[in-house]
């Protein structure tokens, strides 16, 4: 699996290329500036970036700009965004297409190589690996302007909340302690309010759910 990796500061680029290496991940580019990064996208077409959101020349919002500008250029590229900060504008533009792999985590809630490596194969696979702190904005801005989310049960919040992490239905009723027949009753429910289309596709389920959930933040 090919990875254009973006991250200006030399430790953290390094150690993220060893840890990627480590996991049998090939390194198509390991790139310090929103320049490079976006030569890198054009010209390598990876599997799957992984993106700091601030690179030089600007420091703001340099690396994001470039991932999605490649997403334009190349509809559903896999992108695995790493910040400090929830930034809500950049999460909605990642999820408005609905197509891809997409993911936010923040830097300092990754806690092992396990939950980094497996946020970066499921991006990859097209699936969403989203840091549940931005989940929980994202619910909480929605829940004061959309009256549907306020139709949801407390429950039904709270299993949202793990289908937007990218979990499968097994994995929130392990979590849950409750049998996947009820997670399954749960998120019929959960569609049937939001108004949308029940799919077998986990990851396309997932990515609609954040969709709509963003789609009224603003």
């Amino acid at each position: 699996m090919r990875v254009v990796l973006a991250e200006d500061l030399f430790l953290l680029r390094d150690g993220l290329v060893r840890m990627l290496e480590a996991y049998d991940f090939e390194i198509a580019a390991a790139v310090e500036s929103g320049p490079e990064l976006t030569c890198a996208l054009a010209e390598l077409a990876p599997d799957v970036a992984v993106v700091d959101v601030r690179l030089p020349p600007s420091h703001t919002d340099e690396g994001l700009q470039c991932a999605l500008q490649a997403r334009r250029e190349r509809p559903g590229l896999p992108v695995l965004v790493l910040s400090q900060h929830v930034e809500q504008l950049y999460a909605r533009e990642l999820l408005a297409d609905g197509t891809g792999g997409v993911g936010y985590l923040l830097k300092d809630r990754v806690f092992d190589a396990e939950q980094f490596i497996d946020a970066v194969r499921r991006v990859a696979a097209g699936g969403t690996a989203m840091d549940p702190q931005v989940i929980q904005q994202l619910l909480a801005r929605r829940s004061h302007t959309a009256q549907p989310l306020g139709r949801l049960t407390p429950r039904e919040l709270e299993v949202l909340e793990l289908m937007a992490q990218g979990r499968s239905n097994a994995a929130i009723a392990a979590q849950l302690v409750v049998t996947e027949r009820a997670i399954a009753k749960h998120t019929s429910n959960i569609f049937t309010k939001l108004g949308l289309e029940v799919s077998d596709d986990d990851n396309r389920r997932v990515l609609a759910v954040l969709a709509y959930l963003d789609h009224g933040s603003h």
